[in-house]
């Protein structure tokens, strides 16, 4: 170190350091010269991190964690318009049966961006994205108008058995207007529920994307009192995230869904 310091200062032709048996401090003009060389270095720093980042956006790669109704109907037209500004970057797509899949997905880190339903907790830092109409799916027949409470409990009811806190919302609504709707028929795939409805054996109360595609002659109503639920996107509050994951919220978040 004493000889680059040496080397250093007979190339600058000043002398940097006043040296003694007790050590050696930085004289005026080198600690001048030492202020502006923590200048560079620190200019260095962001030159690296500059190209660190553009080399990200090359090469990153985006995991998202989501459920079957936002891979099928959102996340094609998103990713098309991520791929196109920034085709160097890679998105990784994990299905769960459950909102709740996809959050457990943030917690452990094998997801950087998750779709779920809002609000979540304090852990996750998230966007509203749209709200989503639940409707009622009745069997084919003639159009009577709106649907009614005393038509609509006048049903048998199919419900998909996975979809828990689903059945839930829809039974804590029905319930402040003074309404039960039993379920009758459980199923575990939505394929069988719209066979069971097509064939008149009953109705089924789904959030609109997951009706989608509703087969020709089953007949879409509203719920005689409106109910939502708010589908947004989140990330891990804390997590250190590679920047093609804002890149790629950013994309989103301009997207009118």
């Amino acid at each position: 170190m004493s000889h680059a310091i040496a080397t250093l200062e007979a190339d600058l032709g000043v002398v940097l350091l006043l040296r003694s048996h007790s050590g050696a401090v930085l004289t005026p003009i080198g600690t001048q010269i030492c202020q502006q060389a923590k200048g560079v270095l620190d200019q260095l720093k962001g030159i690296r991190q500059t190209a660190n980042q553009a080399r990200e956006l090359h090469t990153g790669r985006v995991r998202i964690a989501t459920v079957r109704t936002v891979a099928t109907h959102i996340l094609p037209n998103v990713i098309s318009q991520f791929r196109r500004s920034h085709p160097g970057l890679s998105v990784d797509i994990a299905e769960h049966d459950l909102y709740a899949g996809v959050e457990q997905a943030l917690r452990e880190g094998r997801a950087d961006v998750g779709f779920t339903l809002l609000p979540v907790s304090s852990e996750f830092q998230s966007w509203e994205l749209f709200r989503e109409e639940f409707v009622v799916l009745l069997p084919p027949g003639e159009d009577q108008g709106p649907l009614t409470w005393e038509q609509l409990t006048s049903y048998a009811r199919v419900a998909n058995l996975r979809s828990h806190a689903h059945n839930q919302l829809v039974d804590v609504h029905l319930s402040r207007f003074g309404h039960r709707l039993p379920i009758d028929y459980e199923v575990r795939e939505d394929s069988t529920l719209m066979g069971l409805v097509e064939k008149g054996l009953g109705i089924a109360v789904l959030a609109r994307l997951e009706a989608e595609p509703i087969p020709m002659g089953v007949r879409v109503k509203s719920l005689p009192e409106p109910l939502e639920r708010v589908v947004g996107v989140a990330i891990l509050e804390n997590a250190v995230l590679p920047r093609a994951v804002f890149v790629f919220l950013d994309v989103l978040l301009a997207i009118s869904i």
